[in-house]
């Protein structure tokens, strides 16, 4: 892996956890992601129609995986408004990929192999760390970030399909669209068109940009270098957003949650690489 390859994985890592961090940071974090969705739809398609390359073949898949992400939207929103960032992340991050590798497992999305294996036990053993196994059980977050962890593995296995038939950011584009109109409209109905206005600002500016940024780093990344290592050192992403959590939002991390987020961040590159 190149060294160049290396800095655009971490970067994409260090994006994802910042955009997140914002999101769960606002005040109203369902307000929050439309603000964030009109900024993505907005500012990410005159790149998307300068590359634009799109089969009709990938259709179904982009439909189906626009319904999933329409999903993620709500529920991740919703468990940022439930829960912390340094539990809601770790969980919603190392949820999807053991689903996928169980997927996998189950001849669907992939390959399935013995490091998998070990990385779905660590990811069992760093979610509980994350959850806790003591104090007061409230669930509500834990089963947000556990929808959103489902809601990702979804659109990834859909992705692994469908983006073989149009260019990364033209299928990525397309597939947000939908959900963000349907998502946008919904919260203006609820809230006010002036609520959702209200929401774009220098944050959501800074997140939205990010939330395709963080892809489109990566897909810079895996040019240079082949997708494993890329995609395990992008789980770096789960200590980042744990770290954001603790010292800028000040929320309680012990060191049963660190250690967690880091055999999480762990066990998920091993599936990645595996």
């Amino acid at each position: 892996m190149s060294s160049t390859a290396l800095l655009l994985a971490l970067a994409s890592a260090g994006v994802h956890a910042m955009w997140n961090f914002l999101l769960a940071g606002a005040r109203d974090s369902v307000t929050a992601m439309a603000g964030q969705l009109v900024v993505s739809l907005v500012a990410w398609a005159p790149i998307c129609l300068l590359t634009w390359d799109i089969e009709p073949e990938a259709l179904p898949y982009l439909l189906a995986a626009s319904a999933c992400q329409l999903a993620y939207f709500v529920l991740l929103a919703l468990a940022y408004e439930a829960g912390e960032l340094s539990l809601v992340y770790p969980l919603a991050r190392g949820g999807a990929p053991l689903l996928v590798a169980l997927a996998a497992l189950a001849g669907v999305g992939g390959s399935f192999g013995p490091w998998q294996a070990v990385g779905i036990l660590a990811i069992g053993v760093g979610v509980i760390g994350v959850r806790g196994v003591r104090g007061p059980w409230r669930g509500t977050d834990t089963l947000l970030a556990a929808g959103t962890a489902a809601t990702i593995a979804a659109y990834t296995v859909l992705d692994r399909y469908g983006g073989r038939h149009a260019a990364p950011l033209t299928y990525v584009w397309l597939e947000l669209a939908p959900a963000a109109v349907l998502y946008v409209g919904f919260v203006a109905r609820r809230r006010g068109v002036a609520a959702v206005r209200a929401a774009i600002g220098r944050n959501s500016i800074v997140a939205g940009i990010g939330a395709l940024g963080s892809y489109a780093l990566v897909v810079a990344a895996l040019k240079l270098g082949s997708a494993a290592p890329v995609a395990a050192v992008r789980e770096t992403s789960v200590v980042l957003a744990v770290v954001l959590g603790a010292f800028v939002l000040r929320e309680e991390v012990g060191r049963s949650r660190l250690a967690g987020a880091l055999v999480v961040a762990a066990g998920t590159a091993l599936v990645a690489v595996g």
